[in-house]
């Protein structure tokens, strides 16, 4: 048997033991990748010298890469619960929208929070209002619920304000700047499509309302901040990441754009977003030394996710050292797939172990080294892969994935109702993101 057939093997045989570990012994994500990433290392003869080296460097390379973005991004989401930031967007866009409107009040007030708020994080604050809807309108909690929570899923797994996508960019070396454009206009056909599937999946179902009694969010507080307030944190980072890109674009890198590409530099931008969201906190309900605990909560946060991250980044570092990626690709680099090999590994990965994030970094690890076999290997071709991997990440959010189970539990709903609404939609959410985003490389690589 050739060495890279037997890495194949061994690379197999490391993903499915992640996927035990994490799924069916409940064994923590940090262990199992380290445990595994070190079993891979020794198993495909790399030099026992460079074992610790590789596994040092590459989990050090991949925190520097994400950790100043997911600390700001997680104190943005600390001010926007504790501010009331977040519950401003929400009332504002109902009473926008009206009660007859309210599935769709219910799609945009998860997707823009949801820009810079974790998934989990977001649906936990929001799903007062959701019910509160749910109960007003007589609307059936199942639809709702699998609304709101796919609004918050697609940026989630798409926009590298997320864990999962920015470490997929940052092991792709992909331009930042231009995949939060990218990601954001392309997550919002998923959006779309998982909003009428999840209709036509309640249709006819009976499912109840929430019951107003059940922690319905009072939505008319008249100590939330004002919306063009509470949107500052959310959007000004956004605003300014699209201006840098816009004048790289226009080949504007010198003179007075320095200053824009400084400031929408994404760490720079997210910086921004927080100091805003502080002094959002600071007008509502804030009190002196805010900053110091927003910044330590954010931290606490954090920690976790920087730490399963990076593992996963070592992870990868450790498949690329196989070989397996360049083999990958000189076996299908022939067969015209381009975009649809990642799409479906992160798919696989995603529905088997139940975490976006390890399925985008890991899939970025695996095919990194096929990059120009696949057509590629350039600034917009590197985008589109990250592109790829992200909707790959959101198929399908069911029973081994811990956002499945808030969405659940916090809307008080059955399993087989949010099986059924919300798994069902990411799963036709991911489908139709990559559609949308294969079709768009046809013109643009």
């Amino acid at each position: 048997m050739s060495s890279i057939a037997l890495s194949s093997i061994l690379v197999v045989l490391s993903i499915v033991a992640i996927i035990y570990l994490t799924s069916k012994v409940k064994f923590s994500v940090f262990g199992s990748l380290f445990a595994v990433s070190l079993a891979l290392a020794l198993g495909s003869g790399m030099p026992l010298g460079k074992v610790i080296d590789t596994l040092k460097s590459s989990f050090g390379n991949t925190l520097g890469g994400i950790s100043f973005i997911i600390i700001f991004g997680a104190a943005i989401a600390v001010c926007m619960q504790k501010s009331g930031g977040a519950l401003s967007i929400a009332s504002h866009i109902l009473k926008l929208a009206g009660k007859g409107n309210a599935k769709a009040a219910m799609a945009w007030t998860g997707f823009i929070p949801g820009l810079t708020i974790f998934c989990d994080t977001g649906y936990i604050i929001l799903s007062g209002i959701a019910r509160s809807v749910s109960a007003s309108s007589r609307t059936s909690m199942p639809l709702i619920a699998a609304i709101m929570g796919s609004s918050l899923f697609v940026v989630h797994c798409l926009v590298p304000t997320h864990p999962g996508a920015l470490a997929a960019a940052t092991a792709l070396n992909a331009n930042l700047g231009m995949l939060v454009l990218a990601s954001v206009l392309f997550a919002i056909p998923g959006l779309l499509a998982s909003y009428y599937w999840a209709g036509l999946m309640d249709k006819g179902q009976n499912y109840a309302p929430a019951e107003a009694e059940d922690g319905a969010e009072d939505l008319s507080q008249d100590n939330l901040p004002k919306f063009s307030h509470a949107l500052l944190p959310v959007v000004l980072p956004l605003v300014l990441i699209s201006i840098s890109t816009l004048l790289t674009t226009l080949g504007m890198k010198d003179g007075g754009a320095t200053v824009f590409h400084f400031l929408g530099n994404p760490v720079m931008a997210l910086l921004v977003g927080m100091l805003c969201g502080i002094w959002l906190l600071s007008r509502h309900g804030g009190q002196k030394g805010d900053f110091t605990k927003v910044l330590e909560e954010a931290i606490v946060k954090a920690g976790p996710i920087l730490i399963i991250t990076a593992a996963g980044g070592m992870f990868g570092a450790i498949i690329k050292e196989t070989g397996v990626g360049n083999a990958l690709g000189q076996v299908l680099g022939g067969a015209s797939v381009g975009l649809l090999v990642p799409f479906i590994i992160a798919a696989l990965l995603k529905t088997a172990q139940g975490s976006s994030t390890v399925a985008a970094l890991t899939t970025a690890a695996i095919i990194s080294p096929s990059l120009q076999t696949f057509g590629l290997d350039s600034e917009m071709g590197r985008v589109f892969a990250v592109l790829a991997i992200g909707a790959g990440s959101m198929i399908a959010s069911h029973a081994n994935d811990s956002y499945f189970w808030v969405v659940t539990k916090f809307s008080n709903i059955e399993m087989q109702q949010s099986l059924r609404v919300f798994s069902s939609s990411t799963l036709v959410m991911g489908v139709v993101t990559f559609a949308c985003i294969w079709a768009a490389s046809a013109f643009m690589l």
